[in-house]
């Protein structure tokens, strides 16, 4: 089974940004979420195992690649759909990804035109392959960037916050796709969206400030909270108050009113009432305690 490990990267921007700190992972075939908020370093993670830019010390090896030493053989097994993916407006989704298809190498005539009408089939674009990209909806063109990322049979896929402004419906159609992928491949999906992960994801890990503050099995790291996450509703003037006294993971407005999330031990007072943890409840966790690191250690 292929593997990809990262040990002790780092990266520091010439403005002073530290965008990864000593970030070890390791990611096995499969489905591997990378969840943070925006500006939590995932970009420059992505295009550094992309081999779009450099870091300043660490290192990556994809099976017995050294990716940052030898870009060449990794870009021959990579499929990438970064962030910001574009495309030539007016030219159809079929021309488009034959365009690719002799990037990537595929240069036999027949080869080529097999290759791209299987992979409208499989993103559900055949019927569409002869429509301008101009015309597509924003799922149709997040599909169309796995079709792309997909020539060549990569070993390694790296997907960008590909769910970022789909409807429900397209993001359960693109859910599905890259379920269907990550069986045989390492599939990287970068995310700030909690049930990208939680419905993928068999391996994760949360990066925040360009380090990574936990890693594993999103399940697991669930039942590590299972009896220590409580709920209430407050009034809104109240929250200050409960946030100097407890440790409030989460806030959010419920039908006009403001309901808490607490992760302790034992429960704080018989207004709270016991909740079964949340993925979302790991994440705002591990993230509180980043930002707060003087409470853990009181």
């Amino acid at each position: 089974m292929l593997e990809l490990r990262i040990e002790g990267l780092s990266k520091t921007y010439s403005n002073g940004v530290k965008a990864l700190q000593d970030v070890s992972l390791t990611i096995p075939t499969g489905m591997f979420g990378l969840l943070g908020p925006n500006g939590a370093g995932k970009s420059t993670l992505m295009r550094t195992i992309a081999t779009l830019q450099e870091a300043d010390s660490g290192s990556i090896v994809l099976g017995d690649i050294d990716v940052l030493r030898e870009k060449d053989k990794v870009r021959r097994l990579l499929g990438y759909l970064p962030q910001e993916f574009g495309v030539y407006p007016r030219i159809t989704a079929e021309a488009m990804l034959n365009h690719f298809a002799v990037l990537k190498g595929i240069v036999n005539a027949r080869e080529r035109r097999d290759t791209v009408n299987a992979l409208l089939q499989r993103t559900n674009l055949y019927d569409a392959r002869k429509q301008n990209l101009s015309t597509f909806s924003g799922g149709m063109r997040q599909r169309f960037g796995i079709a792309q990322a997909l020539l060549g049979n990569p070993k390694l896929i790296i997907v960008d916050e590909p769910t970022a402004g789909l409807d429900p419906e397209e993001r359960v159609r693109f859910h599905n796709l890259l379920a269907e992928i990550g069986e045989n491949v390492v599939v990287i999906l970068s995310t700030h969206i909690v049930e990208d992960v939680s419905d993928l994801c068999s391996q994760m890990a949360i990066i925040s400030g360009g380090r990574v503050l936990m890693s594993g099995d999103p399940q697991a790291a669930v039942r590590e909270l299972n009896g220590k996450v409580w709920r209430r509703v407050i009034g809104k003037q109240e929250l200050e108050d409960f946030q100097s006294r407890y440790t409030v993971i989460s806030t959010k407005l419920v039908s006009g009113r403001t309901v808490i999330h607490v992760v302790s031990d034992a429960q704080p007072d018989q207004t709270f009432e016991s909740i079964n943890p949340s993925l979302e409840d790991v994440y705002f966790h591990y993230s509180k305690r980043d930002s707060h690191p003087q409470a853990e250690a009181a």
